[in-house]
């Protein structure tokens, strides 16, 4: 652990051993936080916060900006990890970049106006709308994605003048942990930015320690109503990033090549469906389906498997033996409901670790379990549907709205359709790309909140209005 500006091996939440998907065998053994670890971890954040304020903006926003240069230099050592971390193939595994990006687009705003001045109708008052940091807040971070959450959280939060404690989980540590380290290096403030590796146990305690202000929670939807029970205890705010069923239309007018490319990548084969943004529904016009699907299945078929640091490897293990197991009851589950056609896929691979073949089920309805419910693992749902209507409808019906994709070359279509879509993010002939610029987080069961952009930054701001009397 790094809590305030140390590093910690031992802990009262005892230890964690890794285990690497790619060969199921241990590789790290990790301390976790226990309650005395978050406590302490939080009274140092409060101290660091207060001379993290002390500074003026140019020093912070100078401080950020040698940390995204730390960061740079950094970048393949942060690839290894990730791929330590949960066996994602090293050429899916650059989200380090992400992190830097964040970081210098973010560094930029600690100098750049947070308020406002506004009249007062009746007066001569100044009347002064001020944005001041919470103080110190909680970032739990999920295994599929530390890296980028630590840049769309952290780095906003360290601008609007925060300290936080950073929880990633412990099946996926290391990446977080090295960037705690680089925090240190950069010369931040000790205790500014603390990386508590942790289960269950220690994110209750963060989120209800009475010193944290505000959480961040990417996840699951269990897991968040965990969260906003536990932290309702002091009326914590919460903003979440939940998980997501995310229709990928086809229509008919579409570069089938770049949709079928587009498709396998943001559904299957990246970090193995693992992922919030998993296109994991293919809606496709009943005009091109046939010639979609098998192409599609052509280049799922064909992805390589294999270690995950071969850079030509384009499909890895899924996280753990729990989730094969898991993935493997949905896909007997839905073969035995009729829920679809099993087209490929379906079994384990025959090789050490956790490896799942991709798994593709065409003509699937909409309305079951397999097609509403977020497996977050290799399989996918391929969907026809006859006109514009239709697909808005089915890609509409769903708990989720995280993300959609639609791919068509006619612009009036896609910017009707776009519009009429509920999600927070709808990609274009595009594959879900996050980026600092842009707010990202869901509708409906997908959560609330956003990161990036401006709305991104406003999270971890609160709202001071101050009035000053001129008669």
């Amino acid at each position: 652990m790094i809590i305030g500006g140390d590093r910690i091996s031992t802990s009262s939440g005892g230890e964690h051993q890794h285990i690497y998907p790619a060969t199921g065998r241990p590789n790290a053994t990790v301390a976790l936080a226990g309650a005395d670890e978050i406590d302490r971890a939080v009274r140092s954040a409060a101290d660091a916060q207060q001379e993290w304020m002390s500074l003026t903006c140019d020093r912070r926003r100078d401080l950020l900006i040698d940390l995204a240069d730390a960061v740079h230099e950094t970048l393949d050592e942060f690839k290894a990890l990730n791929v330590q971390d949960y066996a994602v193939p090293i050429s899916y595994a650059g989200t380090a970049v992400l992190l830097e990006r964040f970081l210098r687009h973010f560094a930029g705003y600690s100098d750049k106006p947070h308020g406002a001045s506004t009249p007062v109708a009746g007066s001569f008052d100044v009347n002064i709308v001020e944005r001041e940091p919470y103080g110190v807040v909680g970032v739990i971070a999920p295994w599929n994605g530390a890296l980028v959450v630590t840049g769309s959280c952290v780095a906003p939060a360290l601008t609007a003048g925060n300290a936080v404690v950073l929880k990633p989980s412990e099946l996926a540590p290391l990446a977080a942990l090295r960037f705690g380290e680089l925090c240190i290096d950069a010369g931040l403030p000790a205790g500014l930015v603390n990386v508590v590796p942790s289960g269950p146990d220690g994110g209750d305690a963060l989120v209800r320690h009475p010193g944290i202000r505000k959480i961040h929670f990417t996840g699951g939807g269990a897991t968040a109503r965990a969260v906003i029970a536990a932290a309702a205890t002091n009326l914590t705010p919460v903003v979440a990033e939940l998980g997501g069923k995310s229709a990928n239309i086809v229509f008919a007018d579409a570069d089938l090549d770049r949709a079928v490319q587009l498709s396998a990548h943001q559904g299957p084969l990246m970090q193995s469906g693992q992922s919030c943004a998993c296109a994991s529904r293919v809606l496709v016009h009943e005009s091109v389906y046939a010639d979609f699907l098998e192409r599609f299945v052509a280049v799922i078929e064909s992805a390589t498997v294999g270690d995950p640091f071969d850079p030509s490897v384009r499909f890895g293990p899924v996280i753990s033996q729990g989730a094969v197991e898991r993935i493997l009851n949905v896909i007997a589950a839905s073969e035995a409901d009729g829920a679809g056609r099993l087209i490929t896929g379906g079994r384990r691979i025959d090789r050490e670790g956790f490896y799942l073949e991709p798994t593709v089920f065409g003509e699937v309805d909409n309305t079951s379990a397999l097609a509403q419910t977020e497996t977050f693992g290799p399989v996918v749902s391929v969907i026809p549907f006859a006109d514009d209507a239709e697909a808005v409808d089915i890609a509409n019906n769903t708990v989720y709205g995280l993300n959609a994709f639609v791919h068509t070359r006619e612009l009036t279509r896609a910017h009707r359709v776009a519009r009429r879509l509920q999600a927070g993010s709808v990609w274009i002939n595009q594959f879900s790309e996050v980026s600092p610029q842009g707010p990202y987080g869901g509708y409906k069961h997908s959560g609330f909140g956003r990161t990036g952009g401006l709305d991104g930054l406003y999270e971890f701001l609160q709202v001071k209005n101050i009035r000053i009397g001129m008669t």
